[in-house]
């Protein structure tokens, strides 16, 4: 097995709540020396395994506070040709972290990506209200931009801060219990065949023939005929003039089931375009 079939590209630095769902695909797919391939975005995931510089790529998909990652379903739709190999769910706990010389009194700015921002906000507000805040790549970025300057302080996971040199100020500072993000495994069709489960999904783009009413209540009814369980539907603009939309869409269990066979194809004779972006085990 050379590097290439080694190959995962996440959103970095190390300890990113991506790196974690790297490491847990690594462990599901039986690599034991992975090579972990570092990027800014999860743009940069998506070109590395599109233009195989990875075999396979990790990208958040979904958070159940902030909702579907805009930035991962747009790649799908409209920039890159990966479908989704698998999806973890990985609980969500944010930690203060800083510097092992920083204090309450250092800290001037809290960073963190916009999304460890928002989910800290209460937090915030109460700790440290007017301290300005600054948005980061990722989490564990704001742990080794806090690392070493004591008046920053980072929101991260416990492993960034071990990883960066960073103390745990205050751990579980997330305004929501229950706080998960499902992580995709991300790659060419077949590339994990080896991973099973007993629980399936299958996500959908759907493109619509001309925007006109009741074409929502279309689909839905043909899932609804089919007694298929959607579990998420959204719009998302296309990206051209104001008023154009298409839909993403995910259900429960594979294309491949009959039910799901009979809906989608329904769905390819009333609408323009209906791209499956992975049918995929839920490890």
């Amino acid at each position: 097995m050379n590097d290439m079939d080694n190959s995962i590209a996440f959103l970095g630095p190390i300890g990113s709540y991506t790196h974690k769902a790297a490491m847990f695909f690594a462990g599901e797919l039986g690599i034991e020396d992975a090579v972990l391939v570092e990027c800014t975005s999860f743009d940069e995931v998506f070109d590395a395994v599109d233009r195989g510089r990875s075999k396979y790529g990790v990208v958040a998909k979904e958070n159940s506070i902030e909702g579907p990652v805009t930035a991962t379903l747009d790649n799908f739709a409209f920039r890159s040709s990966s479908v989704i190999l698998a999806e973890k769910v990985i609980d969500i706990r944010h930690c203060l972290v800083a510097s092992p010389d920083a204090t309450v009194e250092t800290i001037k700015t809290i960073a963190s990506h916009p999304q460890g921002l928002a989910q800290c906000r209460r937090y915030l507000n109460e700790r440290f209200p007017g301290k300005e805040t600054v948005a980061t790549t990722s989490t564990s970025e704001s742990a080794r931009k806090a690392s070493d300057d004591a008046t920053v302080a980072g929101i991260a996971n416990a492993l960034a801060a071990e990883l960066h040199g960073c103390k745990v100020m205050a751990a579980d500072i997330g305004d929501h219990l229950g706080n998960q993000t499902a992580f995709a495994l991300i790659g060419r069709q077949g590339a994990a065949e080896s991973l099973v489960s007993d629980t399936y999904k299958t996500s959908l783009a759907l493109w619509l023939q001309n925007d006109r009413a009741g074409v929502l209540n279309m689909i839905l009814g043909e899932f609804a005929f089919a007694g298929i369980n959607l579990t998420m539907i959204q719009s998302r603009p296309l990206k051209q003039q104001l008023g154009d939309y298409m839909f993403f869409a995910e259900f429960q269990g594979r294309d491949t089931d009959v039910h799901a066979q009979t809906a989608l194809s329904c769905l390819r004779l009333k609408l323009r375009e209906v791209k499956v972006l992975g049918s995929y085990p839920v490890l």
